[in-house]
C-alpha cells in the first residue's frame, strides 16, 4: 500500500510530496510507486534535437504500450496494463504530459525555454537547504519574486538545471533527450528499450523514415492515443486501425536503424537481437503486462509474489 511504502530521504521530495496533491490525483503514487526506464539521447544540433523530439514525442505512447509492465496495484489487477502511464494522466499536467508545440514545424530551444520558464517552480537551494518555491514560476523568479524571502535570491544557473529537472513531459529536453514513457521490467526489456530508440533516431535513413510514418500526426491523434493506451496497450485505435499495426512498422524501422549502425557482437549480429523480445511479443499479440495477469489468474493462483521471479530475465 502507499503507507508501506519506504520514502526516499531528499528534501526535494519533502516539498514535492507536500505540493502533489494540489495538482494532480496521482502525484504521490507516481513518486513512491511507480518505475520507469529511461534512455537518454544525444543531439548535434537545433535542428537535430527537433527532428528527434518531434518523432520521440508522437512515438512514446508506443513506448507505454511496447514496455506495458504494470497490472497490479496492491496485489490485484488495477485494470490497466500500464497504471504508470495511467498515472502520468493526472500528476501535475503544467508540467507533464504532450507538450502541443513540439508539434510545430519550426519548434526549437526557444519555445521549450518559453514553456519552462512559466511552469511553477518546486524549489531553490542555499546553503544547502531546499527553499519551497512552489508558489511562483520561474519566470516570477527573476522578476524578483524570491526577494526578501531567501538570500541570493536572483536566480542562479543552478537554479535553472534543477528547475528543468522537476519538468517531466513524455519526452524531456536537458543537454540530451530524455525518453520517459516506458515502465520499468525485466532485463530484456531494459536492453530492448535503448536499442528501440537508438534505431529510429541514431540512423538518418530511419530517422527520415520514422519522420515520414508520423508527418501528419496531430496533437489530437497523439492526445487520444496517450489516453488509450494504459488500457488498451497494442490494442488502442489509431487513425483506423490498431496501435499494434504502427508498432510493427515502427519496429521494422528500428531494425533498419540497428542495421545501418552495424555495431556487430562476436557472432557478428548487429543490436537488432535487442529487439527480439518485442518481435516475439507482437507474434504473440500480448504484451507483458497481458502474460502477466494470465500467469495470474492461473499459475500463479491469484498471487504476485512469482512476478518477481518470473521476469527478472
Amino acid at each position: 500500500s502507499f503507507d508501506e511504502t519506504p520514502k526516499m530521504p531528499k528534501s526535494r521530495y519533502a516539498i514535492m510530496t507536500r505540493y502533489m496533491p494540489k495538482v494532480g490525483r496521482h502525484g504521490l503514487d507516481m513518486m513512491y510507486r511507480t518505475c520507469t526506464i529511461q534512455v537518454n539521447l544525444d543531439f548535434s544540433s537545433e535542428e537535430d534535437m527537433r527532428r528527434k523530439m518531434q518523432v520521440s514525442m508522437k512515438l512514446q505512447s508506443l513506448a507505454t504500450a511496447l514496455f506495458a509492465a504494470s497490472p497490479f496495484t496492491e496485489g490485484k489487477p488495477n485494470g490497466y496494463l500500464s497504471w504508470r502511464g495511467e498515472i502520468w494522466r493526472d500528476t501535475d499536467n503544467a508540467r507533464s504530459g504532450l507538450l502541443p508545440f513540439v508539434f510545430k514545424p519550426d519548434f526549437g530551444f526557444k519555445d521549450y525555454v518559453k514553456w519552462a520558464l512559466d511552469v511553477p517552480m518546486y524549489f531553490v537551494v542555499r546553503d544547502g537547504k531546499y527553499h519551497d518555491c512552489t508558489h511562483i514560476t520561474f519566470s516570477q523568479a527573476l522578476d524578483g519574486a524570491l526577494k526578501g524571502e531567501v538570500a541570493d535570491w536572483e536566480p542562479n544557473m543552478g537554479d535553472w538545471a534543477n528547475h528543468l529537472s522537476t519538468l517531466f513531459p513524455d519526452v524531456r529536453l536537458k543537454r540530451f533527450l530524455e525518453m520517459r514513457g516506458a515502465d520499468g521490467g525485466p532485463l530484456s526489456r531494459i536492453a530492448a528499450l535503448p536499442a528501440f530508440w537508438v534505431g529510429l533516431l541514431y540512423d538518418a535513413q530511419a530517422l527520415a523514415a520514422a519522420e515520414t510514418l508520423t508527418r501528419d500526426w496531430t496533437f489530437e491523434d497523439v492526445q487520444a492515443l496517450r489516453d488509450a493506451v494504459p488500457t488498451q496497450g497494442l490494442n488502442a485505435p489509431f487513425r483506423g486501425g490498431r496501435l499494434s499495426d504502427v508498432a510493427r512498422d515502427v519496429l521494422a524501422i528500428s531494425r533498419l536503424g540497428l542495421k545501418n549502425r552495424a555495431r556487430l557482437n562476436q557472432s557478428g549480429k548487429d543490436e537488432g537481437i535487442y529487439l527480439d523480445p518485442l518481435d516475439e511479443m507482437l507474434r504473440k499479440g500480448k504484451v507483458l503486462a497481458e502474460d502477466m495477469l494470465d500467469e495470474f489468474h492461473g499459475a500463479w493462483k491469484q498471487s504476485v509474489e512469482p512476478a518477481f521471479e518470473a521476469w527478472q530475465y
